[in-house]
């Protein structure tokens, strides 16, 4: 009976040990995510922050059970074909880009590999994806794009300064013709119902467009200003406040970080949002799912920012009731 117990008990030794074997043999896996874009770390770190908190709400930590590895081509567009092509030879797993200079990039350099976009404009007329509701290839995400959003921006112009009849539309030469268009498109809508004449203007660059969209828009007696979504305006935001506060004119911008560098209004999506919506994307790829099969999706949270600061050093006042309805004053 002795001799059959001490058998067992080897038996079962001997099973424990080829299970820690096979477990040490084993590891656990670690997921490799590529992230593209063609901005810096400073002007994306808030939304980073976002996107791996998430992350971490769904069970996947930096250096634990994923290992990131982050690009960026610090407003150098050019760069982008080779930084993607970097990400493809370290074999990720998924890549998330950021703008559509970079999910340009990464469409160009697979296929194959599983791609989830941020902040970009339309997906279908840029020919990232076929529908929203069917993606249809190896990239799908999130589009910053929403219905009305430039005319509503428009309209809170509007209602910040009742007396304006005209305003200077800066759109972006970095983006496609189609693209400018049904930005102009919307905004033309919205300003043909508010009574204001639209004066559009093409940026290519800081210098010498830049300075000389100023003097067209000074010169046909510009009351106020709309920035359109775009690379190369975002990457010279800086020069676009500081030319904006010098020509004193009221604007309105397109992403957060103009109000960082004194913008006076924005209004759009919530950036952070989207970035955290964005780990979900992953979560589901990592977890089976094909990018074909995702939908795309829209904003669903958006904010209107309200720099008094900037208000006060251009003379101008702005309504009560409007800073009562923004989500965030800057005083």
């Amino acid at each position: 009976m002795r001799k059959g117990f001490a058998l067992l008990l080897l038996v079962l030794v001997g099973l424990a040990a080829s299970v820690i074997v096979v477990g040490a043999q084993q590891p656990a896996k670690v997921w490799r995510i590529g992230y593209l874009s063609a901005q810096s770390l400073p002007a994306e770190s808030s939304r980073l922050d976002g996107f791996r908190q998430a992350l971490r709400d769904l069970g996947y930590v930096d250096g634990q059970n994923i290992a990131i590895e982050y690009r960026f081509a610090e407003g150098k567009f050019d760069r982008l074909p080779d930084l993607a092509a970097e990400l493809v030879r370290l074999k990720v797993d998924v890549m998330v880009t950021g703008g559509s200079p970079g999910t340009r990039a990464a469409q160009q350099a697979t296929r194959t590999i599983p791609l989830v976009m941020t902040l970009v404009g339309d997906p279908i007329e840029a020919g990232f994806v076929a529908s929203l509701a069917k993606p249809g290839g190896n990239i799908t995400g999130l589009t910053q794009v929403a219905p009305q959003l430039s005319g509503k921006r428009l309209e809170l112009l509007k209602e910040a300064f009742p007396k304006i009849s005209r305003v200077a539309v800066f759109d972006d030469a970095a983006l496609t013709a189609q693209q400018i268009s049904a930005n102009l498109q919307e905004t033309q809508m919205a300003a043909e119902a508010l009574g204001i004449k639209l004066q559009s203007l093409e940026v290519r660059g800081p210098n010498p467009d830049l300075d000389g969209a100023f003097r067209t828009a000074m010169s046909q007696r510009a009351d106020a200003l709309i920035i359109l979504p775009g690379p190369v305006l975002f990457l010279h935001r800086k020069r676009v406040v500081d030319l904006a506060a010098k020509s004193r004119l009221p604007a309105i911008y397109p992403h957060p970080e103009f109000m960082e560098d004194g913008g006076l209004m924005f209004y759009g999506p919530d950036f952070v949002d989207l970035f955290r919506r964005a780990a979900t994307y992953v979560d589901k790829i990592l977890k089976g799912r094909k990018p074909a099969d995702l939908p795309v999706e829209r904003p669903t949270k958006f904010e209107l920012v309200i720099n008094l600061k900037t208000a006060k050093a251009l003379g101008v006042k702005i309504p009560a009731h409007l800073l009562m309805e923004a989500d965030k004053v800057i005083e």
